[in-house]
């Protein structure tokens, strides 16, 4: 309801100025989500719970991504990039994580699989919505530390800025983190 009611009187000067001061110089974080199609490994289990729900160490998978990008101050926001039809666990599960880690995150469904690029691609005046300095992009089934905050630090260190850093995780699909600057 919040960001409906910010979203609704952005056109008053006051609450664009606001919105500015808030998000400028700031984060975002983009989760790619993937969607029904894309876990067939794990069926049945993936019939009943989104993948990116399923626990792992006590949590469902995608907390551990939600709990790395909240410890970085600069996220003013999460956005969930995905196919999944945003039924009542991921409902459920986005606001109960909004409350816990008090960062705004936003589901974002894809009309078709667009893949990697095409799901930033298709979303970028969301992700760049209130001029964000920075986004990162996390695929939902990658396990591991997430070293955001010295991803952050070593690319503002090194390149002033511009350019992007991305992290590489061992495994025998390529996936990856990536910090972008924008």
């Amino acid at each position: 309801p919040t960001c409906l009611l910010c979203f609704k009187m952005s056109r008053e000067l006051t609450q664009r100025q606001s919105s500015y001061q808030l998000l400028c110089g700031a984060m975002k974080a983009v989760i790619l989500i993937g969607g029904p199609q894309i876990g067939t490994r794990f069926r049945p289990l993936s019939l009943e719970l989104p993948q990116p729900l399923f626990p792992i160490a006590g949590a469902p998978i995608l907390q551990h991504h939600i709990e790395a990008c909240a410890k970085l101050p600069e996220v003013r926001e999460i956005l969930l990039i995905g196919l999944y039809q945003q039924g009542r666990e991921m409902s459920r599960f986005i606001q109960d994580m909004t409350r816990e880690y008090s960062v705004p995150i936003r589901y974002l469904q894809e009309y078709c699989p667009l893949g990697t690029a095409g799901g930033i691609y298709h979303f970028r005046d969301q992700i760049l919505r209130g001029n964000p300095r920075a986004f990162f992009v996390i695929h939902s089934d990658v396990c591991c530390d997430f070293p955001v905050e010295e991803m952050a630090e070593f690319h503002s260190s090194t390149s002033g800025g511009q350019g992007f850093v991305m992290l590489g995780v061992e495994v025998t699909v390529c996936l990856s983190v990536c910090l972008c600057w924008v």
